[in-house]
């Protein structure tokens, strides 16, 4: 359903939500390594999110990424909706465009419009201070 691009966003951003109240910068081979992530393609992932504002990023010997804002205020469908659009959301199950472009609804539309729906609102409802609270509890419970 996502695509392998926006799923790379949200594991790098679920890393930097890990790791930001203890190291200010992560350097994108620290993320690509231990994510294990192509690092080329993951930089132009990780520049396009700081160019719409969810990065901070700085060039150089300490530079890196950061999180723009806490993590508790940006939601996953915030960053697919910067990597991937909003196509996801709106875009026809069966066709290459919304279903009213032709003036009728494919005969998937009503029964696919509230499933979209669905996943459209859990993405809007999900952010990456909550996933990383889950993760983190997580890692306690099975460390035990």
């Amino acid at each position: 359903m996502l695509s392998n691009t926006s799923k790379y966003a949200i594991r790098a951003m679920i890393y930097l939500a890990l790791h930001t109240p203890s190291v200010k910068k992560i350097g994108i081979k620290q993320i690509s390594g231990e994510l294990d992530l192509p690092a080329p393609f993951l930089a132009k992932i990780l520049q396009v999110l700081a160019k719409n504002k969810l990065l901070n990023s700085s060039k150089g010997p300490n530079g890196g990424f950061s999180l723009a804002k806490d993590a508790s205020k940006i939601t996953l469908y915030e960053i697919i909706r910067v990597i991937d659009g909003n196509d996801i959301f709106d875009q026809c199950l069966i066709s290459m465009r919304t279903c009213y472009e032709e003036g009728t609804p494919c005969p998937m539309h009503f029964r696919y419009e509230s499933v979209r729906n669905e996943i459209k609102k859990m993405f809007q409802e999900q952010n990456l201070g909550g996933l990383a609270e889950d993760i983190k509890s997580q890692e306690k419970i099975f460390a035990l």
